[in-house]
């Protein structure tokens, strides 16, 4: 058990903040569209049709596939 805490830290693996505030701030996006998709069903609608053009944008790049 010592030899894998001392391994992560000269890996400074727990030091290591990199994409932190990303991960963040897209949870936060995430948050307020569902909120806001809750709180008024007539948004739900548009939110869900411009998720729809960001996945299909992304599956013609080839760098995503859309699931199911």
């Amino acid at each position: 058990m010592t030899a894998l805490l001392n391994a992560s830290l000269k890996l400074k693996i727990w030091k290591d903040t990199h994409g932190q505030d990303l991960t963040e701030y897209a949870l936060l996006a995430g948050f307020l569209a569902a909120a806001s998709g809750a709180v008024l069903p007539d948004i739900s609608t548009s939110i869900s049709t411009v998720l729809s053009k960001v996945v299909d944008a992304l599956g013609q790049n080839g760098t995503t596939s859309a699931p199911g």
